[in-house]
């Protein structure tokens, strides 16, 4: 099994409103790869709850068959439109650890 664990950093342009649309979508998206690209075994998007002491926004913590699940995730076409269209146009930074469980 591989952990799969992205930080995201939103665009701080956005509004506190923008802001939380965004996250809900991004929530959602990803979400619901679950059952949609194979390999994908539990895949949570966490968006409240965040500290003041934090310097992200929004957290994906994923779980993987394996590395080449890993591998085949990350072109799947279902992932790569989520990405496209609800993560990278209203994120400034991504910061990713996968590591073996």
């Amino acid at each position: 099994m591989v952990k799969h664990i992205i930080l995201w950093t939103l665009n701080p342009e956005l509004s506190d409103a923008e802001k939380s649309e965004v996250k809900k979508g991004i929530k959602e998206g990803l979400e619901g790869l679950a059952g949609v690209v194979p390999g994908l075994v539990d895949v949570k998007v966490n968006i409240d709850g965040r500290l003041a002491s934090s310097n992200c926004d929004v957290m994906l913590d994923s779980t993987l068959e394996s590395e080449a699940a890993l591998k085949a995730y990350a072109v799947h076409p279902a992932h790569v439109a989520v990405a496209d269209s609800k993560v990278r146009p209203y994120t400034v930074q991504r910061t990713c650890l996968d590591y073996e469980v």
